[in-house]
């Protein structure tokens, strides 16, 4: 999926630049709408991070939040570091029984 969004935005791109001779508004358009897919698609991968299937390190402190993830339907415990602001998702796996 990320491939195709990706794709979509570079030819968005290429099309606003062999049309900026002819049309502007279309082309800046096109820049505009092609180059927020580009950098959306790029950036995702770096705000929204991914889940852990540990906890984290010393330093780290669970919050009272607690959610399930819509992709995996795992419930999912919120650590902070107190230190940096960051935030770590973990998921909760269900405990296995002997």
């Amino acid at each position: 999926m990320r491939a195709a969004i990706l794709t979509v935005g570079v030819l968005m791109v290429l099309a606003g630049l062999f049309l900026l001779d002819d049309n502007i508004g279309v082309s800046l358009w096109l820049f505009g709408v092609g180059g927020a897919f580009i950098v959306g698609t790029l950036l995702e991968r770096i705000v929204y991070k991914p889940l852990l299937r540990e906890k984290p390190g010393a330093g780290w402190v669970k919050t009272a939040e607690r959610f399930i993830d819509p992709d995996t339907g795992q419930p999912v415990d919120v650590f902070y570091n107190p230190s940096t602001g960051e935030r770590q998702y973990v998921a909760d796996e269900p405990e296995k029984k002997a």
